[in-house]
């Protein structure tokens, strides 16, 4: 039933009255932006307005504002507010300028040893060796050392760009009914301004400092403030509303007094330093220092994914064998120059031999920097910042950005059902009505004119003034249900029974209101009390109707007369009508009413037990939202995905039941359970009352649809499933939920999933990704996106292992035969630059298909170096080596040219094809790459990302510019067209080994079945 009254109307409302025609058309007040300031931080609020404005109105006033008109809304007066009180905004920290991301890039410590190592060596190149030429290599360095830095922080400079935009989106997304010139509009919360007329409704986040004017049964949750987790109750002695606190019972509205720094939230983000998000105002407030540091910490644990942690453990293992390799690369090449030059040779100690050492060195760090995976988290980065950008056009809005990786492991969905797995437009196609069932709507004939009245009356009245129906935008469109979808179907109906629901809105004025009962998840139920014209009062009710009914003892008959209404007859009109209409699909809503006579003057409104009692049933109507179209079909695509659909809902069991059956959910004659939330938290008890997790294992997994189900059902259901013990790896569940008591679910699953069009403020706080849409496709999408990231890490996992596999055993075994490395240290820094950026941006961005969701989730504990990427790194990492070594020991024969490891640091075409070739390898085996679980096209889809082939492309180009004219800077010399074809081919041909590596796997299996058969 959703967010009730903004017609702020309540025996404990401040009802704020001013003389409308004193309200200027010019900007004037009579209080400054400090005196408001001030007023909100007083103990005594109430008593600090009766002096200084002598009362509520005073300030209205003041500010020239007006309760049943609002602001003027005109530019000038706005932007003169603006002037004088501030802006609901709050300026972000400047973004860290490009030079200090290349500065932070440069204190990287393996890049700060390359940049001493160059400069030593660009000053004993110099002094040493040769003025014209023996600069060289350490200003070659240099530029490599740049080159990275420049990379890293041009990816840091789009990643903090990307972030600003997804929170800017978040930002403009957040929008608040104000009071405007009479009319009621939504405006964006950073267009706010002193003076302000704002309804908050159920679940609303309040946007700024102000005092209630109005309010319906209104209740705060000030946790984030104070740290008591009890809510506060708004009225008219405790009327301040601070910004960054949630409604979470009720409605109200009120005037803002204090905005954007001014407000409490405000200074306090400021002090905390929380100011570098663009208008935060959701952010926790005065948290003490522990608080703050423990949110910190749960923070960091949070976005430290399933796919983060196996990487954190890889990395470090790569990175100390790529030390180990540098360090013992070093003192090989070292020994044996030492060996050579004084034991052999017995040449006595030159200056010069200090090259020597330092070429040795620089050998070693650049093998380091070789294997070292630094290319992980750029990968990773640029993965998830390229998902997260493209999966807003598929209407994921991510807020936080592991949630996209963490839902490709996904293994259970808990959906809600309205609007997710239905169209959420609302129609009432049953109905019953005067003790007779109708199909359709009932002629006006059919029911007596008293009772037509009454029951339009009802529904018209007990309602939210925001829901209504607008005419369709489009010729042949349905018409637009705005507000609460529920009240929209029942004023709908009411026009189709010939009645117009604004004409009994607009004959009970304000002050005819005495009560509001909001509806939220305890009472199920919505009350409104007004004032009868004869005296006395008369209560309109509608809610669930299994809870509603049993709070009735009347009902109307075919006559149109009141007649008792007993037990025995409710129980054969849930059997009859009820659960027949439920049966169908239909959502049943009871509609009730009680009139109190003048006698009962002394009515005890907070008594709600007694208030909404002995209640005269009007109608049964059964509302339905039919399944979208496209959901079965997404349903079958996570159930082939392995991933487990429950729905979880409030409607009524056979309601659900049948839900769940279009939806595929449930399959006939399943044994899968169907159970209500009081059933299921029956049996997950034990004798004691406490939750016992061995009780919820043994129900949770033939669970597949829980209805009529409280937050504290499903969030035990969650949490049940998250510390489920039946399996080696925990269960990864994703939550949907819409409404304020979907909050602790929201939290608690590894990904939350909020509504952007019906969800409040609240499930959007604590979810991690937005639905805009809110349809369910959108999280099989989301589903697919975060298993595309998984692939895309491991698809440049093996890539870059192969690459550190044949570049370290190269260095390694050439330093122990050769004394020196193949590749010079250039030379391994230009590899490095294509296995760490340009690969990060070629495999990382790969768009997802449709095949990733015919495979199970990877799971928490399986390796991320699975048999096939094994086999993959191996394969070709021996075949690089073997190719690199035959050329390296017999490249000079094959080729017919000079041996080039005579005077290794002058340029040569053994050399230089030795070089060229590795890196044409490199180029051929990032296209095997593109596949991880054993696939035989490589091709596949490959010109769809475009990316990939420029930087195929580019990197060839490059490449032939760097050997044509890189010269003494990376040790190359010029080679001829049949030089060149060679090395193309030699790197092609890893593609046709490619081929042979997924073929011997089968063989061998094939041969091993037939040898023991």
């Amino acid at each position: 039933m959703g967010d009730y009254d903004d017609k702020l109307k309540l025996t404990d409302a401040l009802e704020v009255g001013i003389d409308e025609s004193d309200v200027c058309d010019k900007t004037r007040y009579s209080v400054t932006c400090q005196d408001l300031v001030d007023l909100m931080k007083r103990n005594d609020i109430l008593v600090a307005i009766n002096e200084k404005f002598n009362g509520i109105s005073g300030l209205v006033k003041a500010l020239n504002s007006s309760v049943s008109q609002g602001l003027l809304g005109t530019h000038s007066d706005i932007e003169d507010r603006k002037k004088n009180f501030g802006r609901n905004y709050i300026e972000t920290r400047p973004p860290k300028t490009f030079l200090c991301l290349v500065w932070e890039a440069l204190r990287d410590p393996i890049l700060r040893i390359l940049s001493v190592c160059a400069i030593i060596s660009f000053v004993l190149g110099m002094v040493i060796d040769n003025v014209k030429t023996g600069w060289i290599e350490g200003f070659a360095i240099l530029v490599a050392v740049a080159i990275c830095s420049l990379v890293a922080a041009l990816n840091d400079w789009q990643k903090e760009k990307q972030f600003r935009q997804l929170q800017n989106k978040i930002d403009d997304e957040q929008v608040v009914n104000v009071l405007r010139s009479g009319n009621i509009i939504k405006q964006k919360v950073s267009e706010l301004v002193v003076g302000d007329i704002c309804f908050l409704n159920y679940g609303d986040l309040i946007p700024a400092d102000g005092i209630l004017l109005n309010a319906n049964d209104l209740k705060v949750d000030e946790s984030s403030l104070t740290g008591e987790s009890n809510l506060v109750k708004k009225n008219l002695s405790c009327p301040a509303l601070l910004s960054g606190t949630f409604v979470m019972e009720g409605s109200g509205k009120y005037i803002i007094t204090a905005v954007g720094v001014n407000s409490k939230s405000g200074g306090i983000m400021l002090l905390l330093g929380a100011a570098e998000k663009t208008h935060e105002v959701h952010i926790k407030l005065e948290e003490s220092t522990e608080d703050i540091k423990t949110s910190k910490n749960q923070n960091k644990e949070k976005e430290k994914s399933v796919l983060q942690i196996k990487l954190t453990k890889l990395a470090v293992l790569i990175g100390w064998i790529g030390v180990a390799a540098g360090v013992i690369t070093t003192f090989i090449i070292i020994l044996r120059f030492c060996i050579q030059t004084y034991a052999v040779e017995k040449k006595s100690w030159d200056k010069k031999h200090l090259i020597d050492f330092l070429h040795a060195i620089i050998v070693g760090i650049t093998i380091m920097v070789v294997a070292i995976p630094e290319g992980l988290p750029l990968a990773v980065t640029i993965s998830l910042t390229y998902s997260i950008k493209k999966m807003l056009f598929d209407n994921n809005l991510v807020r936080h950005l592991t949630a996209c990786e963490t839902m490709g492991n996904a293994t259970v969905i808990c959906s809600d059902k309205t609007g997710t797995l239905t169209t959420n437009r609302m129609t009432v196609v049953e109905s019953y009505m005067q003790c007779t069932h109708f199909n359709g709507t009932p002629t006006i004939n059919a029911l007596d004119n008293d009772f037509l009245e009454l029951f339009c009356q009802s529904v018209s009245i007990n309602s939210n003034s925001g829901s209504q129906i607008k005419p369709s935008e489009t010729p042949n469109g349905f018409p637009n249900q705005i507000g609460n979808k529920t009240e929209c179907a029942l004023l709908a109906f009411v026009l189709e029974l010939g009645k117009t629901y604004q004409s009994y809105r607009d004959e009970v004025p304000q002050e005819k209101f005495v009560r509001v009962y909001t509806f939220n998840s305890l009472r199920k139920s919505m009350s409104t009390v007004i004032n009868k014209p004869e005296g006395g009062y008369r209560m309109f009710s509608k809610g669930a109707s299994e809870i509603l009914l049993e709070q009735c003892n009347r009902i109307v008959n075919k006559n149109g007369r009141i007649e008792n209404f007993d037990q025995e007859q409710k129980e054969n009109l849930k059997y009859t009508v009820i659960k027949n209409m439920a049966s169908n699909g239909l959502r049943t809503i009871c509609v009730a009413y009680k009139d109190f006579s003048s006698e009962q003057a002394a009515v005890d409104w907070e008594d709600e037990s007694n208030v909404l009692s002995d209640l005269i049933c009007l109608a049964i109507v059964g509302i339905e939202d039919p399944v979208r179209p496209e959901v079965p079909n997404a349903v079958r695509q996570c159930q082939s995905a392995g991933i487990t659909v429950l729905m979880v809902t409030g409607d009524n069991i056979n309601t659900a039941r049948s839900i769940a059956l279009k939806c595929g959910i449930l399959e006939k004659n399943s044994d899968f359970l169907v159970i209500e939330g009081k059933e299921f938290d029956s049996k997950i008890r034990d004798n004691k009352g406490k939750i016992q997790q061995e009780l919820i294992d043994n129900i949770w997994p033939r669970i597949r649809v829980m209805a009529r189900s409280s937050p504290e059902d499903k969030y035990n259901l969650v949490k049940g499933i998250i510390d489920s013990k039946l399996s080696k790896a925990r269960e990864i569940v994703a939550v949907t939920g819409d409404g304020t008591n979907d909050g602790p679910a929201l939290k608690k699953a590894d990904v939350g999933f909020a509504m952007g069009i019906q969800g409040t403020e609240v499930a959007k706080e604590a979810s991690d990704i937005i639905l805009t849409d809110d349809k369910f496709t959108s999280i099989v999408k989301a589903v697919m996106w975060g298993r595309n990231v998984y692939d895309s890490i491991s698809k440049f996992i093996q890539f870059q292992c192969t690459v550190n596999f044949a570049a370290i055993w190269i260095s390694i075994i050439g330093s122990i035969v050769l004394s020196v490395s193949p590749l010079s240290a250039m030379q391994l820094l230009w590899i490095n630059l294509i296995m760490d950026s340009f690969a990060s941006l070629a495999l990382a961005t790969e768009h997802p298909t449709v095949e990733l969701l015919k495979r199970k989730p990877y799971g928490r504990t399986k390796s991320l170096i699975s048999h096939s990427m094994i086999r993959f790194i191996l394969g070709h990492g021996f075949y690089q080596l073997i190719i690199i070594l035959i050329i390296t020991f017999r490249g000079h024969i094959l080729f017919d040219i000079q041996y080039g490891f005579t005077n290794p640091h002058i340029p040569s075409q053994h050399l230089t094809i030795l070089f060229n070739t590795f890196v044409m390898l490199q180029i051929f085996n990032e296209i095997n790459a593109r596949m991880v679980h054993g696939e035989r096209n490589v091709f596949k889809n490959i010109f769809e990302n475009k990316l990939f082939s420029i930087i195929i492309i580019g990197t060839v180009i490059v490449q032939i510019f760097l050997v044509e004219l890189g010269g003494s800077a990376l040790a190359v010399h010029p080679l001829n067209i049949d030089q060149w074809f060679w090395c193309i081919f030699l790197g092609f041909s890893e593609l046709l080994w490619g081929q042979v590596i997924i073929t011997m796997p089968k063989v061998a299996k094939r041969f091993f079945r037939n040898l023991f058969r």
